[in-house]
C-alpha cells in the first residue's frame, strides 16, 4: 500500500505509493463482490459509513532508506519497501531479519510463496528467500502505480492520481476490473472479505474500508495531523500496518470490529 508527494519521473509517488499484498486463504473477494453487486444494483443503494480516528497500537522505525513505500506481511514478517531494498522485520520486536537491495518504489504483496514488488511502471515477481527477481509485468498505471494486495489468485493495484483500484491478472498484467475511488489511493488490502486503502492528499490521509462492487465508503479511520499512510496491509487479524512515507516509520494501526448483524 503511500503519501501526498509526486516524484520527478513517471514512477508512483505520494510519499510514496505502496500498498500491501494479502494472503490468498485469508479473503473471498469473488463471494463479497458478487453479493454487493445483487444488493446495489439498483440506484440509490447506499450504506451508513462509520469513521473514527485510526488507533495507532506501536510504531516502528524510522528504518534505513529513502521512505516506508509498499507495505505487506507474509504471515511471520512485515515487509517493506524502501526505494533501492525491500527489509522483513519481526512485529514483535521491530528487528530487520533480512534485506534485498532491489528497485522498490511502491505496493508491496505476498501470495503466499512470492513477493511482488512495484518498480516504476513494472511489477517484479520476487523470490522472499534469495531476493531474485523471477519475472515482471508491466503496471497498470504505467508508473502512476501506488499500493499492491494479492487476494483470490489476482494482483489489486492502486492508481494514484487516477483514484482507482485495478484488479489484475499476475501473470500477464491485464487489467480484469477497475474500481473507482474518491481520493488518492495509497496502500490496497483485502482481509476477510473486506477491501481497505490508504489515502494521502493535501496533506491529510485516511484508510477507508469501501464497497468492492460500487467504490462506496463503508469506514474510515482518520490518521493524526502529519502522519500519511503510503502502504497499507492487513496480518489477517486485527491490525493494518501502514507506512509512513518519508518519516521511514511503520505504524500498526488497529482494525475496527464489524458490529455484530
Amino acid at each position: 500500500g503511500q503519501g501526498a508527494i509526486l516524484r520527478p519521473r513517471p514512477r508512483a509517488t505520494l510519499d510514496m505509493p505502496g500498498g500491501p499484498g494479502i494472503r490468498d486463504q485469508l479473503v473471498t473477494p469473488r463471494l463479497v463482490l458478487a453479493g454487493l453487486a445483487s444488493r446495489c444494483h439498483n440506484k440509490g443503494c447506499t450504506t451508513a459509513m462509520r469513521r473514527a480516528p485510526a488507533e495507532i497500537l506501536r510504531e516502528y522505525g524510522p528504518f534505513e532508506g529513502d521512505q516506508v513505500a509498499g507495505v505487506t506481511h507474509d504471515g511471520r514478517q512485515v515487509w517493506i519497501a524502501t526505494g533501492a531494498s525491500i527489509k522483513a522485520f519481526d512485529p514483535a520486536d521491530g528487528e530487520v531479519k533480512r534485506s534485498f537491495d532491489i528497485a522498490a518504489h511502491a505496493g508491496t504483496a505476498f501470495d503466499g510463496k512470492h513477493l511482488y514488488q512495484i518498480a516504476e511502471a513494472h511489477i517484479q515477481k520476487v523470490d522472499p528467500d534469495s531476493g531474485e527477481v523471477i519475472s515482471t509485468i508491466p503496471a497498470p498505471a504505467a508508473g502512476g502505480d501506488s499500493g499492491l494486495a494479492w487476494a483470490e489468485g489476482s494482483l489489486w493495484v492502486g492508481a494514484y492520481r487516477d483514484r482507482k483500484i485495478h484488479q489484475i491478472d499476475p501473470a500477464t498484467g491485464r487489467i480484469l476490473r477497475s474500481i473507482p475511488c474518491t481520493r488518492f489511493v495509497t496502500g490496497v488490502t483485502w482481509v476477510d472479505g473486506e477491501l481497505w486503502h490508504g489515502t494521502w492528499e493535501d496533506d491529510v490521509s485516511d484508510i477507508r474500508r469501501i464497497d468492492p462492487a460500487s467504490g462506496e465508503v463503508l469506514e474510515q479511520l482518520d490518521m493524526p495531523a502529519g502522519t500519511g499512510v503510503s502502504g497499507i496491509e492487513a496480518d489477517g487479524g486485527e491490525t493494518l500496518y501502514c507506512g509512513g512515507g518519508r518519516s521511514g516509520k511503520v505504524r500498526a494501526i488497529r482494525r475496527p470490529k464489524r458490529p455484530a448483524g
